[in-house]
């Protein structure tokens, strides 16, 4: 997004020309969000272009809406949405405590543990409904291809929220590399 106006400001409060908010040459600022218009007109964020992520074939894929989406079933906590440099895009997903519970009773589960869950045909189902609901969202080459189910939650003290709850990206990222590598290891179409 670009903006320009009385309302943008000029850079930061006695900052010196090294640290003020570049402006692109032709006076717009460059935000770092992106976002879409609609045919009334109305602007729509997607998530910000640091955030984006561009597979190997050159396919630029912003997460944020895939996650929402995914996120967006009642089993699932938190979605991170992978495949920078990748051949394609897969996912992590934790799953909400009071909702698996709920589940397990209704599948009849509740002595399974969780390590071995994540890996269960009927979770794993359910889960992949939500994934293919989010995919509709997008073309083919933007879509999540993979996704593993991890056995934890994302918490503030083990570093992958931020206060605000916010996914820290690169450390999930560097804490579950061993599983995003898995999900490259098989192939786009295996499990």
């Amino acid at each position: 997004m670009l903006l320009r106006g009385g309302q943008v400001f000029a850079g930061y409060w006695e900052a010196s020309r090294a640290t003020a908010v570049p402006a692109t040459t032709d006076g717009w600022f460059a935000t770092g969000d992106l976002g879409t218009l609609d045919p009334d007109g109305h602007l729509t964020l997607t998530g910000r272009k640091t955030d984006m992520i561009v597979t190997t074939g050159g396919k630029r894929v912003a997460p944020a809406p895939l996650e929402d989406r995914v996120r967006a079933h009642p089993l699932i906590a938190h979605c991170l949405v992978t495949g920078d440099n990748r051949p394609y895009v897969t996912a992590l997903l934790t799953l909400d405590p009071e909702a698996l519970t709920h589940w397990r009773r209704r599948a009849r589960k509740t002595d399974v543990p969780l390590a071995a869950l994540v890996d269960d045909p009927d979770l794993r189902a359910t889960l992949q409904r939500a994934v293919d609901d989010a995919n509709r969202l997008v073309s083919r080459p933007e879509s999540i291809r993979r996704f593993a189910v991890l056995p934890v939650e994302f918490t503030e003290r083990a570093g992958q929220l931020t206060p605000s709850h916010k996914l820290r990206r690169a450390e999930v990222t560097r804490q579950f590399t061993d599983r995003i590598e898995d999900l490259y290891e098989a192939g786009p179409g295996s499990g």
